[in-house]
């Protein structure tokens, strides 16, 4: 059986260590929710088990020797026997969303039957076809078509230039295949697929997904456990909701994952993302990448030239990794780190600490309790009243000549100056 797996960040579920590939297998009786090894039929399920704000990785999976209990609430199966057959992430979590409900309300056969019939059918310059009703099928074929399914299992899909879909109810399916195509389901376990330059997509509803691939595609998915997916240029994804995940991969892409354990990550050239609320999650990958991460025990990195990630909020995590990026983290027990050439890291709150790793790194620490730390070449701390700084000095085969440490005080170490270590000894400097 064809199952979705999700996992912590160390391939493990419940301290059972997965490894991709290998055949997983439990002795004894198995019992749903007890004993065995368990995934979801509905890949978008597993994300209510290992939410995306916490490192949690998604496979592809088979189970094997499957029990026949099933849950009411949710798609959840037990065997004997799991693989990891493929890691596959948010995207690909969104893409097997899509084509699941496709598969739940027969989209392809439904597509196929209105075009056969001619019924709930138009082909042509800006031909128009509707189908209401339960398990409904509209199909708009050519210039500007546009399809709309209204009902239980509906299905519409518009291929060719300008097209629209729609399927409004439960488990309607949307497809959008074409330049300037858009797609949207709402609903429940609602999916929108637009393909093609400029296409958008929205998925309203539980566990609605929304995935939109193309030159300027946008994809928004909206209710409990959305996922949203837009790879290509200039490409922009959100996600609103619990447990929501929003991805961009591309060229300016840019997601935005809004609610409780949300995650959001833009991969590639001056991709931005953000993550607002509980354990929320933001990762971008790329050139001039910023992530932001606001609520409780939010994290955000930032991965590449110029990169900047802040987090705010309780226990917050900000990381930028590369040349000229900056980590802020703002708010109780924040950690800000900057690896790489002029990095600049930045603790603002209580007990919050800020390192600095790489050449001309700078590191602050601004609020109480706070640690700030250099320990490249030529790294410049500055701390305000009561808070640390330490900063370390290199020779030039990199060996550590010094490490100096101390609490600013007003008096040795001065509140809002910038100090490195020069000859064993603190020296100001201007930043």
């Amino acid at each position: 059986m064809k199952v979705y797996k999700a996992t912590d960040k160390d391939m493990k579920c419940r301290d059972f260590q997965y490894e991709l590939g290998k055949t997983a297998e439990v002795d004894g009786d198995i019992e749903l929710c007890k004993n065995g090894l368990h995934a979801c039929e509905m890949p978008l399920d597993v994300l209510g088990y290992y939410a995306p704000g916490d490192g949690s990785r998604y496979f592809e999976a088979e189970l094997e020797d499957v029990s026949d209990a099933k849950r009411s609430d949710d798609t959840k199966r037990v065997g004997k026997k799991l693989t990891l057959s493929a890691e596959i992430g948010i995207p690909g979590l969104v893409k097997a969303q899509v084509e699941y409900v496709k598969a739940q309300c027969d989209f392809d056969n439904a597509i196929k039957k209105a075009d056969a019939e001619k019924k709930n059918h138009a082909t042509g310059e800006r031909g128009a076809a509707s189908a209401t009703g339960e398990s409904g099928a509209a199909s708009a074929t050519g210039e500007s078509g546009a399809a709309s399914a209204t009902g239980e299992r509906g299905a519409a899909s518009a291929t060719g230039w300008s097209g629209a879909a729609s399927a409004t109810g439960r488990r309607g399916a949307a497809s959008a295949t074409g330049d300037s195509g858009a797609a949207s389901a709402t609903g429940d376990s609602g999916a929108a697929s637009a393909t093609g330059v400029r296409g958008a997509a929205s998925a309203t509803g539980w566990s609605g997904a929304a995935s939109a691939t193309g030159w300027s595609g946008a994809a928004s998915a909206t209710g409990r456990r959305g996922a949203a997916s837009a790879t290509g240029d200039s490409g922009a994804a959100s996600a609103t909701g619990e447990s929501g995940a929003a991805s961009a991969t591309g060229e300016r892409g840019a997601a935005s994952a809004t609610g409780w354990s949300g995650a959001a990550s833009a991969t590639g050239w001056s991709g931005a993302a953000s993550a607002t609320g509980e354990s929320g999650a933001a990762s971008a990958t790329g050139r001039r990448g910023a992530a932001s991460a606001t609520g409780v025990r939010g994290a955000a990195s930032a991965t590449g030239w110029s990169g900047a990630a802040s987090a705010t909020g309780w226990s917050g995590a900000a990381s930028a990794t590369g040349e000229s990026g900056a980590a802020s983290a703002t708010g109780r027990r924040g950690a800000a780190s900057a690896t790489g050439v002029r990095g600049a890291a930045s603790a603002t709150g209580w007990s919050g600490a800020a390192s600095a790793t790489g050449w001309r790194g700078a590191a602050s620490a601004t609020g109480k309790y706070c640690v700030a730390m250099t320990t490249g070449f030529f790294g410049h701390v500055m701390g305000d009243i009561g808070n640390a700084i330490v900063c370390v000095e290199r020779r030039d085969n990199g060996e550590v000549a010094a490490i100096l440490a101390g609490i600013v005080d007003g008096k040795t170490l001065k509140p809002g100056v910038w100090y490195t270590v020069k000859n064993g000894r603190w020296m100001e400097v201007q930043k």
